[in-house]
């Protein structure tokens, strides 16, 4: 599943940044963020997309009521904003720096139309990465309407091992160094950060899972 991220391994920073164009090179600036500072707002004008080099975006857009609904958390190498890509003119959501040395090579949407134009294969890949990534958003809201918070954790837990997960040959463990911190996980599993607390306890408690800050090993996966 990391084509979902990585077209086919390969970072996407590596990939599009315009730095690797020469015609794009030289009026091309990286921006920097702190921590907390958005990128762009929902109803911002929806003309660029944008590449992690640094740092870690949360994604995500508000309830009626106000209640925030985080949709996605990335790190470096991956891109948002691409629904640009497709007409998109007003942005549908939020993107906000969840990092202190958080740094953006944003693209216009006029050069990711011309590198596309360009390039057939490469083109083909943006629209797979694109609606593999509308796939997932669609699976992670049908989890956060219809299954309970357990539920929500052990398909999130799947999702790590298929994108950060490798066995361990001496146990058949799967074990996950993933970079998300628990405050990260309750947002997008849309829960409390006690309650995965209490969640995470019990699964260790049962011998399914064991933890810390960086790491998650699924026992006996074998």
């Amino acid at each position: 599943m990391r084509t979902i991220w990585f077209f086919e391994d390969a970072n996407l920073l590596k990939l599009l940044c315009p730095h690797k164009f020469k015609r794009y090179k030289e009026d091309h600036n990286f921006h920097a963020y702190r921590k907390n500072d958005y990128i762009y707002f929902e109803e911002d004008s929806a003309n660029k997309v944008y590449l992690i080099e640094r740092g870690k975006v949360k994604i995500g857009c508000y309830a009626d009521d106000g209640y925030e609904i985080i949709k996605a958390i990335l790190i470096r190498g991956e891109v948002f904003g691409e629904k640009a890509i497709l007409g998109e003119n007003k942005r549908t959501e939020f993107a906000q720096s969840l990092d202190n040395t958080t740094s953006i090579c944003p693209i216009g949407v006029g050069t990711m139309h011309g590198l596309m134009q360009d390039n057939q294969s490469f083109s083909l890949k943006i629209y797979k990465f694109i609606g593999m990534r509308f796939k997932r958003l669609e699976r992670r809201l049908q989890l956060l309407l219809f299954k309970d918070t357990k539920t929500r954790l052990l398909e999130f837990l799947n999702e790590l091992k298929e994108d950060y997960g490798y066995c361990c040959p001496d146990t058949g463990d799967m074990v996950i160094e993933h970079p998300y911190t628990q405050k990260d996980i309750a947002n997008l599993i849309g829960t409390s950060r006690p309650t995965l607390n209490i969640i995470l306890n019990e699964l260790k408690e049962s011998n399914i899972i064991e933890f810390n800050r960086k790491k998650i090993r699924l026992k006996n996966v074998a």
